[in-house]
């Protein structure tokens, strides 16, 4: 390889073949592995699964091997993407807030905002769920019984510092309330059991979460996080709808390491773009719950940078673990 480059520095100004020029080395002839720091089966693996095939065949040669590395929240596999060689045969899955709230928490081997940002592609607001039964139908009911009865309201999220959790934070500082009392639970699918039993007030979790639950009239959405309505609850008001000026949700898309060669990432993001514009895969997410947005490159990385400062500005207000 050095010698090769040699040769070509030495060429001056000869033209080289379109081609040859065009097109980089990647992917040569060994796998991408693409790194989901979460358990198989849960919407950011689902996510994955559902899109790399599609990727792939926008890119001749490209081998993906998607691996699960769990563990801490997803810390362990961010650490993995984030450490390995940027040679393009490593990227990774992440969720966005949980990205950088991990790094206020704790001591990481990774820095938020330094991962190559290739591609966000689901954004699922969250909301406030409650039972059918439920005396709650506004926001400000949860607002007045708050204040009225502090420390009782209780409230069920996927985890302390998780999307869910962190968005609760920023409604009680919006809100001026004290802190309500939160009942963590690992993931939507121990905690929506209790929220259907009466064992919590209301449960702060995704949109699509619940939302085959409350097709069925079990459960109801007060509000949604959404800047704008989700068309999977059309019918439910955003909490800028009801007054209170909170966006929240959680955004799962596909990173790398930093620095990543400029050739590979763009040839990336143009495969990610081709295959989340793909009829079936449109067709499928939706099959799936998995409400998309797409962003690309710079556009990615400036909407991670604004959930990242927010989180810093929460933080000094209401910080999520001792």
């Amino acid at each position: 390889m050095t010698t090769r480059r040699a040769l070509l520095a030495g060429a001056g100004s000869l033209a080289l073949p379109a081609t040859l020029s065009a097109q980089p080395a990647w992917p040569a002839d060994k796998p991408v592995e693409v790194i989901v720091p979460f358990p198989a089966g849960g919407g950011v693996d689902v996510m994955t699964r559902l899109v790399m095939p599609l990727v792939a065949a926008q890119i001749p040669g490209m081998r993906p091997v998607i691996v699960n590395r769990t563990g801490a929240a997803g810390q362990i596999g961010l650490e993995a993407t984030f450490n390995a060689a940027p040679d393009g045969y490593t990227i990774g899955a992440t969720t966005i807030p949980a990205h950088s709230a991990i790094p206020l928490e704790r001591n990481v081997r990774y820095r938020a905002m330094d991962f190559t940002f290739i591609c966000n592609i689901v954004e699922d607001a969250n909301c406030f769920y409650v039972r059918a039964e439920s005396p709650f139908r506004t926001v400000a009911d949860v607002v007045a019984a708050a204040r009225a009865r502090p420390g009782e309201i209780t409230y069920g999220t996927t985890g302390i510092g998780s999307d869910d959790h962190l968005f609760m934070l920023a409604f009680e500082a919006a809100a001026g309330l004290a802190p309500m009392v939160q009942v963590p639970f690992a993931g939507a699918a121990p905690l929506i059991p209790q929220l259907l039993g009466g064992n919590m007030d209301l449960a702060v979790l995704n949109v699509n979460d619940a939302l085959q639950l409350k097709r069925e009239g079990r459960v109801r959405i007060l509000a949604q996080g959404a800047a704008r309505r989700q068309p999977e609850a059309a019918d439910v008001p955003t909490f800028r709808d009801q007054g209170f000026d909170i966006v929240g949700g959680a955004s799962r898309g596909i990173v790398g390491p930093p620095n990543m060669p400029a050739p590979v990432v763009a040839r990336l993001e143009a495969a990610f773009r081709n295959a989340l514009n793909d009829e079936g895969f449109r067709r499928d997410a939706e099959r799936q719950f998995m409400p998309l947005r797409p962003l690309f490159g710079a556009e990615y990385k400036a909407f991670a940078q604004g959930v990242d400062e927010g989180l810093k500005r929460l933080w000094q207000v209401r910080p999520w673990r001792g």
